[in-house]
């Protein structure tokens, strides 16, 4: 897809970064975003968690608000242009509004948004997943990948009729109780046990017990697809465990799904989990959730199941007919896995970039992943030959949470010159990114690591 060609225009361009005591970035950032900060007042008074939907979108002094987006921009309301990394938190592979995707949506639309009823999108949506993901012997659709993750444990454990669930640290897998991380305010998690994700010989000693319902494991390595990474060999061993131990082995490739490669991170690693979760990508952005897998295991949402497995699924917008429009329009352009090429290309070349601008600093910070690419700042442990894998094996310092601030500030600076990234963490490439993207954002990363660098609110090597 082609981007717009308006050059990307920064809010302003502070020539001089602020001397401390003062923060003259934030006030130029709050000037040159008039309108957003009015959105922002008015949000305050309805939303709870500082004016923001989404924990993402809560930064100091406040995100732009957004007007419109196409390919690899967006456009603030107050006319601010920016290169876009979070792409609908990855569920953008194909960049936005995607001609197909738009053109599905809008002729259904006028067609039907909802029926409540069956119809032949959700087969023809079905099919195209199956012959991506050859693994899907059943479907099941959903309005998100996290409540496809909450079914995929209550179908294993009404499949095996244990309740215990073996989960790995930093995994994300939505804020449900069961799913989200250790000790989150609220949650009760009492049937779930967290080890560390790496040793086969652990994963072992837990099954081994006979009270695991399932395994589950995010695809791709840990947050968001990899900010610590896992090696392709715990996911390789898993299947054999789980079968051998009677657990079911639930691969969540919400962010992974169709994003690595057409068949997965599962085609990737060259295994077949007994069930896999999509989100994000599978529908082109729309809201959506798949759980998929062995036939077998899924009968028990079949109502000729006993009454002791039945597990009974609603859903107002399960295969929503806009939603499976969407999916069938999206599915086909994943099938040859030119999105996919493209997206790694880009993110490729930005990580080569970026990583350049980096060392010629001689500053602690380095870019690693692979389409979805995660932002290190912190020491240099080590200097890998392979980009994709990050410069410290220690998951506390690529999860510090001291540096919550550092990544905030990089957050500000990047959106002052035109970049918008998830959280100041990473960098999520589609198919849209082109190569005066991939070149505008390395400088701007470049240039704000150095404003970091000399303002004092990054840490020298």
């Amino acid at each position: 897809m082609s981007n717009p060609t308006s050059p990307v225009r920064t809010p302003a361009s502070p020539a001089k970064e602020a001397p401390r005591g003062t923060d003259q970035l934030a006030e130029a950032y709050e000037k040159s975003h008039p309108g957003s900060a009015a959105w922002y007042a008015r949000a305050r008074g309805y939303f709870p968690a500082d004016g923001a939907t989404h924990f993402a979108r809560v930064r100091a002094p406040f995100r732009p608000y957004i007007a419109r987006a196409q390919g690899s921009r967006k456009w603030d309301v107050d006319g601010n242009v920016y290169i876009d990394y979070v792409m609908g938190h990855g569920a953008l592979v194909l960049g936005h509004g995607h001609p197909a995707v738009v053109e599905a949506v809008q002729a259904q639309a006028a067609r039907g948004i909802h029926y409540g009823d069956n119809h032949g999108l959700e087969v023809d949506w079905a099919e195209r997943i199956r012959a991506l993901m050859p693994a899907a012997e059943r479907i099941e659709y959903f309005a998100s990948g996290q409540e496809a993750n909450l079914m995929g444990l209550r179908v294993a454990r009404a499949h095996t009729g244990r309740r215990r669930i073996l989960k790995f640290k930093h995994n994300y897998h939505g804020w449900a109780d069961e799913l989200t991380g250790e000790g989150a305010a609220g949650a009760i998690a009492d049937l779930v046990t967290v080890i560390p994700a790496g040793d086969l010989g652990l994963v072992e000693k837990e099954l081994a017990s006979g009270q695991y319902a399932a395994v589950l494991i995010e695809g791709g390595g840990s947050r968001v697809a990899g900010r610590i990474p896992i090696e392709p060999s715990l996911y390789q061993g898993l299947p054999e465990l789980t079968r051998k131990y009677g657990a079911v082995l639930i691969l969540d490739e919400v962010v992974t799904g169709f994003r690595e490669s057409p068949g997965g991170w599962q085609a990737v690693v060259g295994i077949t989990p007994d069930l896999t979760t999509v989100g994000k990508a599978a529908s082109g952005g729309l809201p959506s959730g798949i759980l998929l897998g062995r036939a077998d295991i899924l009968r028990v949402l079949s109502p000729e199941s006993t009454v002791d497995r039945l597990v009974v699924h609603g859903g107002t917008w399960n295969a929503v007919p806009i939603t499976c429009a969407a999916g069938i329009a999206a599915c086909d352009q994943y099938r040859g896995g030119e999105p996919q090429r493209m997206a790694r290309e880009a993110a490729d070349a930005l990580r080569r970039q970026g990583n350049a601008a980096f060392e010629r600093l001689g500053a602690p910070a380095r870019l690693f992943g692979r389409s979805v690419v995660h932002i290190y700042l912190g020491a240099i442990d080590r200097v890998p030959s392979d980009d994709t894998q990050p410069p410290t094996l220690d998951p506390a310092k690529l999860m510090d949470p001291k540096r919550t601030a550092t990544y905030k500030r990089l957050d500000l600076h990047l959106l002052h010159r035109g970049v918008s990234v998830l959280r100041g963490e990473a960098l999520i490439v589609s198919a849209a990114h082109t190569r005066a993207d991939v070149e505008a954002t390395a400088a701007a990363l470049g240039e704000s690591v150095k404003a970091m660098l000399d303002e004092g609110t990054l840490p020298p090597a």
